[in-house]
């Protein structure tokens, strides 16, 4: 059974690329939606008029306060999706120079950078939006964010991988030089 090679052409990261591509429409196709759900409700939170402006209720919450909730949990799961899209976009360009056979690109070094900056922020995303949600008015009092030791490991793992690739950019730039 012959082994799937992993750079080039009908490589491991040509498919790989392809479900980035996929996943990344998908996500563009998500963050629209979400983005319109969450001006309308920015509308909708001040115009009562609105069709559905009436149909968010929290326990014991007034109106205002109901649309405060709510749309701080759209802005959160926007913010989410935005940021898995940004990890998914540059992943998939570094892919593309894994299938084009050069994965010492110098670009790819910034795009894991960004996807390392990327995944701290999804972490500090989500203590944020519990910190808020603490301190919103709500019947439901949320239970404290767990610290995520292999989100965190990931993303420590996804700088070591940058200077990995910074290194072979380098060591690649200097074999070209002495050519």
């Amino acid at each position: 059974m012959p082994i799937m090679r992993a750079l080039g052409p009908g490589s491991l990261s040509s498919f790989l690329k392809a479900v980035l591509d996929l996943v990344r429409l998908l996500l563009l196709v998500a963050l629209t939606v979400l983005a319109a759900g969450l001006l309308y409700g920015v509308l909708a939170a001040f115009n009562p008029d609105m069709p559905l402006a009436d149909r968010v209720h929290f326990a014991g919450l007034d109106r205002i306060q109901a649309w405060t909730v709510a749309l701080t949990r759209m802005l959160t799961v926007t913010l989410f999706v935005a940021g898995v899209l940004v990890i998914v976009s540059r992943l998939s360009e570094v892919f593309a120079t894994l299938k084009a056979g050069d994965p010492f690109h110098p670009d790819n070094v910034i795009r894991l950078r960004v996807v390392a900056g990327s995944l701290a922020a999804l972490e500090l995303v989500r203590y944020a939006a519990w910190t808020f949600s603490a301190i919103l008015p709500t019947q439901v009092s949320p239970e404290g964010p767990e610290l995520s030791i292999s989100a965190w490991f990931s993303i420590l793992v996804v700088i070591v991988l940058a200077e990995v690739f910074r290194e072979g950019a380098r060591l690649r730039r200097e074999a070209e030089l002495t050519i």
